[in-house]
């Protein structure tokens, strides 16, 4: 059996005619080389011949860098839904000439722990933590000179952090109603203040709440009925609104705290021959794949995960200041609105 020898940049330097010396400052992009336009064209060109790459074990070793980032995360990686908080973040590596090593939970904290464990031995630069639905994020203890960013998470430990701006998010989203002229039948799907006082979700419902109710108290308006309910899931919006309709008869919007709910608003109000918009007009949030082929399509504040993605590894890699980043949430206008 044959192996193939590693080519070395000794060999490139040998095949351009320059001092390994040379080669190196070339290649690693050294600014202040004092070399020839020829000389660096001679040396890329003999590593692409002979199809020479770096070896980022040694390079690691002179200076304490391994060009690779940690990412750890719950179920981002599993499921289509948060998919775009890792492809925004490869997208950025990339650009920064890294590489990510990635591991995934399921939420496990035992796994955590041998995740964050097999990335340190790894020495990698930095570690990104992820969350598939934004939350307050256990993390155990780490080396105190891990850069750390969390990604649609926060922790009170660790200060760098980037979420979706939520609040204006949801003040989005009542402003859309609002504007179309809505002011009265609006009923908050999701949600309900006086059931849920001291009920805690996650610092990032809150900001959405908040964002909502605000915009709901500067434009004058007022919610018709609030429906609490603890899992946003299709077949809880769909039961919800069954009910909304024998008891609100004039139920005329509803503002969906995500988009499951309202894909089963959508089931309940076509079974009683009601139509949106012209009937009842919709605004849901994070603008799931499903949203698209609804129809009439709904309105949606979308989950900018492929932006965040990319800004997260952008500031581990830059040294980010310890403070929470907020992405804007893009307003998705679809046909859901009714204008009145």
């Amino acid at each position: 059996m044959t192996t193939t020898r590693r080519v070395t940049l000794a060999d490139v330097a040998r095949r351009a005619g320059l001092s390994t010396s040379a080669a190196s400052m070339i290649l690693n992009g050294r600014p202040d080389t004092r070399l020839s336009k020829d000389a660096h064209d001679r040396v890329n060109r003999a590593a692409a011949e002979l199809g020479y790459r770096p070896n980022v074990a040694a390079r690691s070793l002179r200076v304490d860098k391994t060009q690779t980032i940690g990412f750890v995360s719950d179920t981002v990686a599993t499921t289509r839904f948060a998919s775009g908080l890792i492809k925004g973040a490869l997208a950025a590596a990339e650009q920064a000439g890294h590489v990510i090593l990635l591991t995934e939970t399921s939420g496990d904290h035992s796994r955590e722990t041998d995740a964050i464990e097999a990335l340190l031995d790894r020495q990698v630069d930095g570690i990104v933590f992820a969350t598939t639905r934004a939350r307050d994020l256990f993390i155990p203890d780490l080396p105190g000179n891990t850069p750390v960013v969390l990604l649609n998470a926060i922790n009170e430990h660790y200060a760098t952090s980037v979420l979706p701006d939520e609040e204006r998010g949801g003040r989005a989203a009542v402003a859309l109603l609002a504007d179309a002229g809505h002011r009265d039948g609006i009923v908050l799907l999701g949600h309900n203040a006086v059931q849920e006082k001291d009920v805690f979700r996650s610092t990032t419902v809150a900001r959405r709440l908040a964002g909502i109710r605000a915009e709901m108290k500067d434009r004058g308006l007022s919610f018709e009925r609030e429906e609490s309910m603890w899992e946003w899931e299709p077949h809880n919006g769909y039961a919800a609104v069954n009910a909304l309709l024998d008891e609100t008869p004039h139920l005329r919007a509803l503002v969906c705290l995500n988009d499951p709910l309202a894909f089963g608003a959508y089931q309940a109000l076509a079974e009683r021959g009601l139509r949106v918009p012209e009937d009842v007009s919709l605004v849901s949030f994070d603008n799931d794949e499903i949203a698209s082929y609804l129809r009439p399509g709904l309105t949606t504040i979308g989950l900018p995960h492929e932006e965040m993605g990319a800004l997260a590894v952008q500031l581990l890699l830059g040294g980010a200041k310890q403070e929470e980043h907020l992405v804007e949430m893009p307003v998705i206008i679809r046909d859901s609105i009714q204008q009145v």
